[in-house]
């Protein structure tokens, strides 16, 4: 397992970057902001517009940097995808597995049960935690429906029967979300998963970070040699990851809910840390986006034991050894793709 690598978040617009030696140079309106090296570098994340010299984007792909631009409010945007790299005969067996109905299904389908293995897994903490003071009856009933959708998900023979299980069963989880906001003096209130745009603080905070969740995700897949953009549950088209987003659905829950949970309850953010505006989005303000970038980099420092290889690795590099599993699968060293269940 490789070394956790850094991802640079610029959050000002209207900087300036380049290339010097091999680090990065910020600077704006002529001033010197920062000069950062590369040698441990992973990932650039540019929040509105910023201005990028060639030689500093040759110099990105060179060290296997992967650029993401993003709008002012974290919308993603666009990103510099480096030339492909890795085994040519990698990415060949990819798109033939991915072609193959039944063997695309069977991946599909454990992606789908590490998402609701691990959306159960919230809600059975938050009962042992926090028993006392949540809805139990509720909560329960939920834990015992997406017990049966995980039973159910063997039995889909096609998409659209695996698609009808998964939105059910994350319906199901999403009407006692609210419940896992212990701080209730906090005034955050969650009244249903919205995205485009994210119409409270909570979803906010949601489409935020798994905004940074499918920057990381994308970067891995292409740091071992596949592509990210030939998947076997979401719907390819041109310029969508969809192998990105198919191996997202299993690591929200356990990266980005519980990440978002734990800055409600223990007070790290607040109402007034966001912005609304005229067509009801409610946003992070750019200020308190600065903040809450650092704790999910401290977060990514976290070093837990991962439940496949069984080997303790920083939070961070997760998606980087689910896309390692993914590979083995696809060079056939694995049987199945092994999905991440943490209990």
């Amino acid at each position: 397992m490789r070394n956790l690598l850094n991802t640079l978040y610029l959050n000002t617009p209207d900087r300036y970057l380049r290339r010097e030696g091999e680090t990065i140079v910020i600077e704006e309106a002529d001033k010197h902001i920062a000069q950062i090296p590369v040698h441990n570098m992973e990932g650039l994340v540019l929040f509105g517009p910023a201005t990028i010299t060639p030689a500093l984007i040759a110099l990105c792909n060179e060290r296997n940097i992967h650029i993401s631009f993003l709008s002012p409010t974290g919308r993603f945007l666009t990103r510099i995808q480096s030339p492909i790299s890795g085994n040519v005969k990698l990415r060949r067996s990819q798109y033939r597995k991915a072609d193959h109905n039944s063997k695309s299904l069977e991946v599909a389908q454990n992606f789908c049960l590490g998402k609701l293995f691990n959306c159960r897994n919230v809600l059975q903490r938050l009962v042992r935690d926090h028993e006392t003071v949540i809805e139990m009856t509720a909560v329960n009933r939920v834990i015992g429906q997406l017990r049966y959708s995980i039973g159910k998900i063997g039995d889909a023979s096609d998409y659209r029967m695996l698609l009808g299980i998964e939105g059910e069963a994350t319906k199901n989880y999403y009407s006692v979300f609210n419940e896992l906001i212990i701080n209730k003096e906090s005034g955050f209130v969650f009244r249903g998963r919205s995205r485009r745009p994210p119409m409270d603080e909570v979803n906010g905070l949601l489409s935020f970070f798994y905004t940074l969740l499918a920057h990381e995700v994308e970067a891995a897949l292409e740091t071992v040699g596949l592509d990210p953009q030939v998947g076997f549950y979401h719907q390819e088209r041109p310029g969508r990851a969809a192998l990105a987003l198919d191996m997202m659905e299993e690591l929200r829950p356990y990266m980005v809910d519980r990440f978002v949970l734990s800055l409600i309850n223990n007070r790290q953010v607040k109402l007034s840390d966001f912005e609304r505006r005229e067509n009801g989005a409610t946003l992070i303000s750019r200020d308190v986006r600065s903040i809450l970038v650092q704790k999910w980099q401290e977060r990514k420092q976290d070093v837990v034991t991962h439940p496949y290889l069984k080997e303790k690795i920083e939070v961070g590099l997760i998606p980087y050894s689910q896309a390692l599993l993914m590979a083995r699968f696809i060079r056939d060293d694995l049987d199945g793709y092994p999905p991440f269940l943490m209990r």
